[in-house]
Parts: structure tokens; C-alpha cells; sequence
């Protein structure tokens, strides 16, 4: 069977989950970005953290366990990577393949004294 663009070869044969991701593709895939061309470009332009060290290459794996931090829209969203998806598929699905850390850091009503 031939190997998807992106993926490794894993010893042991078809049926083997990949142990790393490209991080574009990741991103992609877990429905951050539109487009895969958006991802990479993003990537690119040094936006993406993994682990608290800037990434500038689409091609740079990502793993199970890693944390990937990145500016997206009005926040700063901080990932922690719990899958790897197979697929680009429904929201639902996406969510699956990561754990929000920063979801109680919510931006907070103003104060009125």
C-alpha cells in the first residue's frame, strides 16, 4: 500500500498508526485551518510553538504528548496533541485528537469599580 504524502514508514507493515505528523498537516486535520496551504503558510511565517520552541518548518513532526501553542483569532490557543487523527473528518471527531489546556483562561468580563 502505498504511503499518504506526509507520513513515515513505521516498521511493522500497513495497518501501523504513524508515531509523528507533520505539524501542517496536523493542524489541517484537526480543523484550525480551511486549508492545508493556510496551515503550512502559518507555520511557516514562525507563528507555531511545539513544546516552547518556535517552529518555521511545516514539516516538523509532532507527536502524541506534545503542546502546541499558536495565536489564533482574539487568543492564544495551547494544545496538548492526545491523537493523531487519520483523517480530515467532522468536528467532533477532531476534538478528539486534542485537549484544549487554556479553555478555563476565557477572557473574563471587564471589571467596573
Amino acid at each position: 500500500m502505498a504511503r499518504r504524502r506526509g507520513e513515515r514508514r513505521e516498521p511493522g507493515g500497513a495497518g501501523v498508526a504513524p508515531q509523528t505528523l507533520r505539524i501542517d498537516r496536523f493542524l489541517w486535520q484537526t480543523r484550525f485551518f480551511r486549508s492545508r496551504a493556510l496551515s503550512a503558510r502559518f507555520v511557516a511565517a514562525g507563528r507555531v510553538r511545539v513544546n516552547a520552541r518556535r517552529i518555521v518548518r511545516p514539516a516538523a513532526p509532532v507527536r502524541v504528548g506534545d503542546v502546541l501553542t499558536f495565536p489564533l483569532g482574539p487568543r492564544v490557543r495551547v494544545i496538548r496533541v492526545l491523537a493523531l487523527p487519520e483523517r480530515r473528518g467532522p468536528a467532533a471527531e477532531a476534538r478528539r485528537h486534542y485537549e484544549d489546556l487554556a479553555e478555563g483562561e476565557r477572557e473574563a468580563p471587564p471589571r467596573i469599580c
